[in-house]
C-alpha cells in the first residue's frame, strides 16, 4: 500500500492510530455504579451497610434523569448584537443583489449571478456602539467570477436599503463550499487528478467520480514569483485553490502540489 501510494500523489495519511488509542482509553473507563458492585450488592457486608444507612436515615434525594431541552424557537428579527436569524440573511442577500447586478456577473460555475460568499452581522457606527436601540446592519459578500471582483454591500436591517458598496480586486476571502466542491469537481476531471484517483481507489477499493466521495477542505494560493508554472501567475489575482481532500471516514490524501484556478477553470503542478 505504502509503494502504491507514493507512486501517485505521494502520501495518504491514516487514521486508524488515532482510534487505536481511543479505544485503549475508553477500555479503562469504569461506568458510574458498576464500581464495587460485588462488594455491597450481597452477602453480610452488604446487608449490614444498608441497615446502618436505615438507622441513620437517607437523606439523599434519588437523581432524576435528566431533561433535554428543544432550543426556543428563533424569531424573524434579531435585536442589538444578536446573530443574525435566518430570515435576516435571506431578506439582506435579496436586497443586497440587484437584478442589474444579477445580470453582470458569474458564479463559480459560470452560470449568471456572482457567487455568495457570506453574510455578517456589521460593527456599529462609532456614535451608536453605547445605543442599544442603534440599527443593525448586516454585510453581504460576492465574488463576480466574470472579472474576478469582490463586492461587498452593507443593508441597514432596520429601513432595508443599501448603505454602502464596496468593490475589490486581488483579495481573496476564505473560499464557500459550493467553490471547494467545485474546484474538487474539476481536479477529478482533469487528466492531473489521475493520482488523486488512484490514491482514493487504493484506500477504498472504490472509483472516485464526484466530490460527494470527499470531505474537503481548501486554501486560497497565491502566485510566488518563479516557484509554479506560468499558467498560475495570476493567482491572487484570480481565485486559486489548493485543496485538502479527505477519504470519508479514511485516510487523508495529499494533493498539495496541485492547484486549481477557479477563474480559468484550469489545474496545474506545482514545480517549486
Amino acid at each position: 500500500m505504502r509503494t502504491t501510494v507514493r507512486r501517485h500523489l505521494g502520501k495518504v495519511v491514516a487514521g486508524t492510530a488515532i482510534a487505536v488509542a481511543a479505544t485503549a482509553v475508553m477500555v479503562g473507563i469504569t461506568l458510574p455504579g458498576t464500581a464495587g458492585a460485588d462488594d455491597t450488592g450481597g452477602g453480610k457486608d452488604g446487608q449490614s451497610t444498608r441497615q446502618a444507612a436505615g438507622q441513620q436515615g437517607d437523606t439523599t434525594a434519588a437523581v432524576q434523569p435528566g431533561v433535554v431541552e428543544e432550543a426556543p424557537a428563533e424569531g424573524t428579527k434579531g435585536e442589538g448584537r444578536d446573530p443574525l436569524t435566518d430570515d435576516e440573511i435571506a431578506r439582506v442577500e435579496k436586497i443586497a443583489l440587484d437584478r442589474q447586478q444579477f445580470n453582470a456577473s458569474e458564479d463559480v460555475d459560470g452560470d449568471r449571478g456572482p457567487q455568495r460568499l457570506g453574510v455578517d452581522l456589521a460593527d456599529p457606527a462609532a456614535d451608536e456602539v453605547d445605543d442599544p436601540d442603534g440599527p443593525r446592519r448586516a454585510v453581504v459578500s460576492f465574488y463576480d467570477y466574470k472579472d474576478d471582483t469582490l463586492v461587498t454591500k452593507t443593508v441597514n436591517l432596520d429601513t432595508g436599503r443599501v448603505e454602502g458598496t464596496g468593490t475589490q480586486h486581488g483579495v481573496q476571502p476564505p473560499l464557500s463550499a459550493a467553490e471547494q466542491t467545485e474546484a474538487a469537481s474539476l481536479l477529478i476531471a482533469d487528466p492531473l487528478g489521475a493520482g488523486l484517483k488512484a490514491d482514493f481507489k487504493d484506500a477504498t477499493g472504490k472509483e472516485l467520480s464526484s466530490p460527494d466521495q470527499l470531505q474537503i477542505a481548501a486554501m486560497i494560493y497565491r502566485a510566488v514569483p518563479g516557484a509554479e508554472p506560468a499558467v498560475l501567475d495570476k493567482c491572487g489575482e484570480h481565485r486559486c485553490v489548493r485543496l485538502l481532500p479527505k477519504v470519508r471516514n479514511g485516510p487523508w490524501i495529499d494533493a498539495r502540489s496541485l492547484v486549481i484556478d477557479l477563474s480559468t477553470r484550469k489545474v496545474a503542478r506545482l514545480t517549486g
